[in-house]
């Protein structure tokens, strides 16, 4: 069965350390498929690795690691094979991160740079890690489909994936972004594709000249998804961003299903060790998307959390953001070598209000580039209750420019929280491409499903507990829940 099996492959220059590999996976059970070389003799590297890189395409192996002399070559080739990710690791961290975000299926290496302690750590963490967030798997989908591998070269919904990422007319953008922007559509375009993205119902089986109607498995369903494909909904939602779950009157209990789209907050200043540690054992128990926490607690979180898929998230220039733009992204990296997956900072707000987006814009890029270098998603909080409407657009705008992660109403300390105006405002400003989180003031089981109603994709909250209760059918806690924390 290839489930366990590993192929390896290296150049003449990997050799010695391919071979320590090998004993070493060997002596842990797992079982090898050496493609060689087999000896110190010159070779061509292009050679070795296409064959290990086609042994994970065919299925014969699970993963496959390859070894040169800089682990640069190898990778290229693999990538040039149909069904492989490959990925270069250098560290423990940057081979957990093609796994876990990337899904990377071959890994490769330096022998020139690696000495065989750091290798074999490094291996050992490629192959124990999975790829399990649903928003990471969309965009591995999307790679996927660039070299039409999987489902997207199915004809599906009246057009294939490759079809609807042709140029469709003069003077159509080539960038980054307008990649990113065809793909989306045409996954957008065949909800087949989402679904076996989501792992949605029906197994993506698409009832053929009915729109909206996403899948078979309920038939004459009435769009009562919520309920009757819990597991469905909660991959879309988690997946595609700013997306509507529709219901109908008499509707049967829907779960629970709010947990993923809260950051369990604790923000105050005098927030002891005690209670970080209790608000990582509610984000276990509750199954939160994040904990969200002060930088100097960040490692703390990131130590209790291990293992649970609760993520830790930090806040950047907070609260005022008025703190120089390089500050904030030394904030940001410290905070993401100590474990953050989740960065939220607050925008120059007295630049945005004085028009000068410019300073805007490089405040929120660069913390950006600080936080994506290391894998952490980066939301932007805007303070709307200090904003005319005008101006959260603008910074909506800019954020998506920036190329952020979402954008976020309120730090919880201002004069306001969220609202549902907003949220819908924010949502259409960045064109449903980002996140959008309600914070501050969302503080019972109501309060977040008109948040969601409205395109919020996660809740901020210090009162999640609550929330769930609520959701779950018990009664409102009297006062609304009021947080200590301002969230």
């Amino acid at each position: 069965m290839s489930s366990q099996v590993i192929a390896l492959a290296s150049d003449h220059g990997g050799f010695a350390l391919k071979g320590a590999l090998v004993r070493h996976l060997e002596s842990k059970g797992l079982r090898v498929l050496d493609v060689g070389t087999h000896s110190t003799d010159a070779v061509d590297y292009p050679v070795f690795a296409k064959k290990a890189a086609e042994a994970v395409a065919s299925g014969a192996a699970r993963l496959g690691v390859i070894v040169d002399g800089a682990g640069i070559g190898s990778c290229m080739v693999a990538n040039k094979v149909k069904g492989v990710r490959a990925g270069m690791a250098f560290d423990v961290a940057t081979a957990k991160n093609a796994r876990e975000h990337n899904d990377a299926n071959v890994l490769t290496l330096g022998a020139g740079y690696l000495d065989e302690t750091a290798a074999k750590a490094i291996v050992e963490v490629f192959i124990s890690t999975d790829c399990t967030v649903d928003r990471h798997k969309k965009r591995v989908a999307m790679i996927d489909a660039l070299d039409g591998s999987s489902t997207s070269e199915t004809s599906l919904a009246g057009g294939s994936l490759r079809a609807d990422l042709q140029p469709k007319g003069p003077g159509m953008a080539t960038d980054e972004t307008a990649l990113v922007e065809q793909i989306t559509r045409a996954l957008m375009k065949n909800p087949a594709l989402l679904a076996s993205l989501s792992g949605a119902v029906g197994g993506g089986n698409v009832a053929a000249g009915a729109p909206g109607n996403v899948c078979m498995t309920c038939n004459d369903c009435k769009k009562n998804c919520a309920a009757q494909a819990p597991d469905a909904v909660r991959g879309m939602v988690a997946s595609h961003g700013a997306m509507r779950v529709s219901s109908r009157l008499g509707t049967p209990a829907v779960p629970p299903d709010m947990a993923k789209l809260i950051d369990h907050t604790q923000l105050r200043a005098e927030a002891t060790y005690k209670e970080i540690d209790q608000l990582c054992a509610e984000a276990r128990q509750y199954g939160f998307m994040s904990v969200c926490v002060n930088p100097i607690h960040v490692k703390r979180c990131a130590k209790n959390l291990a293992g649970s898929g609760v993520l830790t998230c930090t806040v950047v220039g907070f609260p005022l953001g008025a703190t120089h733009r390089e500050i904030k992204a030394l904030e940001a990296r410290r905070a993401v070598r100590e474990g953050a997956r989740e960065i939220d900072m607050v925008i120059n707000i007295g630049a945005l209000k004085s028009g000068d987006h410019e300073t805007v814009y490089e405040d929120i890029a660069l913390v950006r580039e600080a936080a994506h270098d290391g894998g952490a998603l980066l939301k932007v909080i805007l303070e709307t209750a200090l904003l005319t409407d005008d101006e959260k657009i603008v910074a909506c705008k800019l954020s998506k420019r920036a190329r952020a992660d979402f954008v976020k109403t309120s730090t919880g300390m201002s004069k306001g929280g969220a609202t549902a105006h907003d949220i819908a405002l924010m949502a259409n400003a960045v064109d449903h491409k980002l996140g959008v989180k309600a914070s501050g003031g969302v503080k019972s089981a109501a309060d977040a499903k008109v948040m969601i109603a409205a395109g919020a994709t996660r809740i901020g909250a210090s009162v999640g507990i609550q929330i769930i209760k609520e959701a779950s059918g018990a009664a409102p806690a009297k006062g609304g829940g009021a947080a200590k924390s301002g969230y």
